[in-house]
């Protein structure tokens, strides 16, 4: 399903895996031209498909004990030092958030916005990430503006998966372009930092055409 989302993207790429490779997995993956897989382990099964692999890297990777609280990065003449970020804020606990608009969501659309928003964490700024069904389905993100992020989700979504999609967004609508552009692409509900001056331009958007809308009060803008 991961590959789905993007499979342009993914060829010559990454798989990084938070389980054992299976046998199953490495079949699929068998089918991808990868580089690199990191994993915590390798089924014997899996290790027999995936060594036939000419020029494939598995890396074999420890259980972080403890994820470290700030980060560096290296400008000219010294460094930055700025506290990690991560999904452990008050707003990432979903019991937090606010409906801003609509009704409240069903459990299977609630599970994909609280999954879209973790994924939105590891995207760049500005990041739009669009999920249906428990997997990402379009990222936008690396974009100097929401609204472009927004278009490049969709496009990338394409008309059938963004139609009934999920979307949430790392930082807040400046203004209610962004999402028009989502709701315009069929997208049913949204997640959202909030706390734009713009807020109630973007709220009377969501009203105007149904859409649900929750605010974290927790941003995970990052460069």
């Amino acid at each position: 399903m991961a590959n789905e989302c993007d499979p342009v993207s993914a060829f010559g790429g990454v798989i990084a895996a938070n389980r054992p490779i299976t046998k199953q997995a490495a079949e699929q993956i068998a089918e991808i031209f990868t580089e690199v897989i990191v994993a915590p382990d390798f089924d014997a099964d899996a290790l027999a498909i995936l060594t036939e692999k000419k020029n494939l890297r598995l890396l074999k990777c420890a259980p972080v004990e403890a994820k470290s609280t700030m980060e560096t990065r290296p400008v000219s003449g010294g460094l930055l030092v700025q506290v990690a970020d991560g999904v452990d804020a008050p707003g990432d606990d979903p019991t937090t958030w606010v409906l801003a608009t609509g009704d409240p969501v069903d459990d299977a659309t609630f599970a994909d916005l609280v999954f879209a928003w973790r994924a939105s964490r590891a995207a760049k700024s500005n990041a739009i990430v669009l999920a249906k069904g428990g997997a990402t389905v379009g990222v936008g993100m690396g974009q100097v503006n929401r609204v472009d992020s927004a278009r490049l989700s969709v496009w990338r979504a394409g008309d059938e998966r963004a139609k009934g999609s999920v979307a949430a967004s790392d930082a807040f609508f400046p203004f209610p372009d962004g999402l028009e552009v989502l709701i315009e692409a069929g997208v049913r509900a949204v997640v959202q930092p909030g706390g734009s001056v713009r807020d109630q331009e973007v709220i009377d958007t969501a009203i105007a055409h149904g859409v649900a809308m929750y605010f974290t009060g927790t941003r995970h803008f990052f460069h």
